[in-house]
């Protein structure tokens, strides 16, 4: 018993004097966000075309969100170095810090917009990369590197939508 509380009063000394610094505490995750940085992506596959793409911020993170005219499209989405356009396989210039190459199984349509993130906390620029063979491709160039989550949802309609979540810090 002696030996412990001379142990604890030597500890307890050394953190008093500096000559020991505790370990840092565990800091909680932004907002919760549990998410990292990993690509993620679905097998699933649809015939209906992408009709649109939009943006929105949220407190702690940046939405974009691609509407579907049908069911069921899967994806790929992954940070890549670079994002190259489909068919002539040129580099897709975006500004940013870190690039996310969002492949959605769905064919594109004829004029859908891009969406505007002027002003977004994390997105700095969204282009589209083309479509080929089912499969259409967006960069999204964001401040750098973060942790993001995807998934799909039903609606509006007969519709669904690819939702693509990046958070603002880590």
């Amino acid at each position: 018993m002696k030996r412990i509380s001379s142990w604890l009063a030597a500890v307890m000394l050394a953190v008093g004097l500096g000559l020991l610094v505790p370990g840092p505490a565990s800091a909680a995750p932004y907002c919760g966000i549990v998410w990292g940085s990993v690509a993620k992506s679905s097998p699933l596959t649809t015939a209906a075309p992408v009709a649109s793409v939009r943006a929105g911020r949220h407190d702690c993170y940046d939405r974009l969100v691609i509407d579907i005219s049908g069911k069921g499209a899967g994806f790929d989405v992954a940070y890549v170095d670079s994002v190259y356009a489909q068919g002539s396989g040129k580099s897709v210039p975006l500004k940013s810090g870190a690039f996310l190459r969002v492949t959605v199984a769905a064919p594109g349509a004829g004029g859908h917009d891009v969406a505007n993130v002027a002003g977004f906390p994390t997105f700095r620029e969204v282009a589209f990369a083309g479509s080929f063979e089912n499969r259409t491709t967006f960069g999204l160039g964001v401040r750098t590197r973060l942790p993001f989550q995807v998934f799909t949802l039903d609606g509006p309609g007969a519709g669904s939508r690819l939702v693509i979540d990046v958070a603002h810090f880590w």
